[in-house]
This record gives C-alpha cells, structure tokens and sequence, in this order.
C-alpha cells in the first residue's frame, strides 16, 4: 500500500476521528485538557506504527500536561482503537505536539495589530 493511496488515506481519516473521540470521552486523565484535538493522524503503510498530531488550546503548561497523560494513556488509546477500528495491525501510537493552531492565532492577532496601526496612520 503506498502512502498516499486512497485506501491508507481513509484508514487515516477513520483513525483520527475515532482518535479524537476515545481522547474526548474514554481517557479520564485529569492531565488532559479539556480542548484537545486531534489535527492530524498518519498511520504507516503497513499498519505497525502512526504519528498523531496534537493540539492543546491553552499555555504550554497545559499543552506538556496533555502529552504527559496521552502518554501514559497510549496503551488504552491502542486498545480502544483495536476494538473500534477493523485493522489487521493496530498501530503503535506516537503523539506528537502540534502548535500550528496556537502559531495561526498568534499570527492572526499580529496581523490585526498591524491592519488596526494602518487604519490609524502608524505605519
């Protein structure tokens, strides 16, 4: 199965929302914020192992909390998708930190800061 097939980009579709609701609403870890979301999932080709992206609404506190607890939830996390999802492997989970949300808000009220110093004659 090569990576981009549409077989291995539907099986990455099906893991991240199932992903997203075993965080939401199985995993009871108190370390997890409240608003996390899964950004992005991919699973390798031949089903051993994924990567999946993780953002946390809030500080870089509460963002290395959430990793600490999906961390140690990562074998739940498998085994719930294991019985969710009909795969011949359940991939081994690696959470990654995603801060590409955080970065566009950043970005988003830079840009306002600059449009409203134009408006006002700043720049």
């Amino acid at each position: 199965m090569r990576k981009n097939s549409i077989k291995n980009t539907r099986i990455n579709a099906e893991v991240q929302k199932e992903l997203a609701d075993i965080i939401r609403s199985e995993i009871k870890d108190p370390r997890i914020a409240e608003f996390t979301s899964v950004t992005a999932v991919e699973v390798a080709p031949d089903l051993k192992t994924m990567k999946a992206w993780i953002s946390v609404l809030g500080d870089q506190k509460a963002l290395d909390d959430t990793m600490k607890g999906l961390k140690s939830a990562e074998g739940f996390a498998r085994r719930e998708l294991a019985r969710r999802i009909n795969l011949r492997n359940t991939p081994e989970i690696t959470f990654i930190a995603d801060d590409s949300i955080s970065y566009g808000i950043e970005m988003s009220h830079k840009i306002d800061e600059v449009m409203e110093a134009d408006k006002h004659g700043h720049i």
